[in-house]
């Protein structure tokens, strides 16, 4: 199965592209389902179907939730727009409880209280776990994800890792805390303390985001940058590229969209495909070795099925838009003759002064801008030193070798 995440800048046109991608890859006989995680849903709008995302038969049923199961809209083509408030009972309704009557032992109002519980950005997080649930179902050929823009993407793609990080070492401690002190703060505080349903709630939600993090971390999952040639959002495109490597996510391609064709033309628009012309060039030099699909602007507005697998077709042209890329995607380790080991971590458009490390256990912490990472190292790695570090051709490359003689004692005693 492989699974296509579209992002890029806001108003690129990725949800445009993310839809015709799909379109064409049912087109091609492979079953093919097309999910968003943007809040801003438009997939419905752009294959002109039911803005609800459901059926006329399971709105003649009167159905609840009629975006809340995959949408036939073509032929091996189905949409689904996930119905955010019916995942969120499902997933966090444990947990909701608990702390409802947390806040309704302090007095507060029952509708300000449910209000309070609601995780913001809980819309998107729950998609990704719509989207294990369907990758894991063996239904689909092809899952391609419409995400939200770039910034909110790269967040909620390392909030796997960062929450399991907290989970694995609070939530053990938590739960005996807890165990221990539950009757004497029921009786002070008048405040009741967390149950078991809670605690386990809660790592379920850990176990099922990890295993998001390995699907689209894995060999048969890729991110595709859809960009506008212009000089902003190419810069937004290159950092988020860098993100993207630092998280462990593998970049297959560039999208560049909305690309003037050169002609006869006015002063006006030979301007515009000036200008164009330089900033693609400039994309063909940052993303050296990906492939950058250019896509021209449309006479009309693309809608519908049949005009979004066109639009795909003339886009990928010859190229297979479903091919697994070749490599060990952007984390790979080398082992040295003498027993050490060289770990390796693309990082496009970065130099050392912009990379800050540090070892803590058996993690690596890198620090990127305004993104952290913290690595746990395979046990092969984690019983030796970090012996150095540098940049080398858009690479991180931590070098690990085996413990000074004299540690290796100090340790032993």
């Amino acid at each position: 199965m492989r699974i296509v995440l579209f992002t890029g800048k806001g108003g690129v046109g990725k949800s445009t592209v993310a839809a015709g991608t799909a379109a064409l890859a049912a087109a091609r006989g492979l079953r093919t389902l097309v999910i968003s995680t943007d809040a801003a849903h438009s997939l419905a709008d752009a294959y002109g179907a039911a803005a609800a995302g459901g059926d006329a038969g399971a709105r003649a049923r009167g159905a609840a939730h009629p975006s809340a199961e995959p949408t036939e809209v073509a032929p091996g083509l189905f949409l689904q727009q996930v119905d955010a408030q019916l995942r969120f009972e499902q997933s966090w309704a444990d947990i909701q409880r608990y702390l409802l009557s947390v806040l309704d032992a302090v007095g507060m109002d029952p509708v300000a209280a449910e209000e309070m519980t609601v995780i913001p950005g809980a819309e998107e997080v729950l998609a990704l776990l719509e989207l294990r649930q369907h990758a894991r179902s063996g239904r689909w050929d092809v899952i391609v994800v419409d995400c939200a823009p770039t910034a909110e993407t790269l967040r909620l793609l390392a909030l796997p890792e960062a929450l399991g990080w907290y989970l694995e070492r609070l939530l053990p401690i938590q739960r005996r805390l807890v165990k221990a002190l539950r009757p004497v703060l029921n009786r002070a505080a008048g405040v009741p303390m967390p149950g078991d349903a809670v605690f386990d709630a809660i790592t379920r939600l850990h176990a099922e985001l990890d295993d998001v993090h390995a699907l689209l971390s894995g060999p048969a999952s890729t991110v595709r940058l859809v960009l506008t040639p212009e000089q902003v959002v190419l810069a937004e495109a290159r950092r988020a590229y860098t993100s993207l490597c630092l998280f462990g996510y593998r970049v297959d391609g560039v999208v560049a969209n909305r690309v003037f064709p050169a002609g006869d033309e006015d002063p006006w628009r030979a301007g515009w495909v000036s200008a164009q012309a330089d900033v693609l060039r400039e994309v063909a030099q940052s993303f050296a070795g990906l492939p950058v699909w250019t896509a021209e602007y449309q006479p009309a507005e693309p809608v519908g099925v049949d005009a979004l697998a066109a639009l795909a077709g003339v886009l990928y042209g010859d190229a297979d838009p479903l091919a697994v890329p070749d490599g060990d995607g952007p984390f790979r380790v080398v082992r040295d003759v003498d027993g050490g080991a060289v770990a390796h971590l693309a990082l496009p458009f970065v130099t050392r002064a912009q990379v800050d490390l540090a070892r803590n256990g058996d993690e690596l912490v890198m620090t990127v801008g305004s993104y952290r990472r913290l690595l746990t190292l395979p046990s092969g790695l984690a019983r030796l030193r970090v012996a150095g570090a540098s940049v080398v051709e858009g690479e991180l490359r931590v070098r690990f070798a085996e413990p000074a003689p004299a540690a290796a004692g100090r340790e032993a005693r």
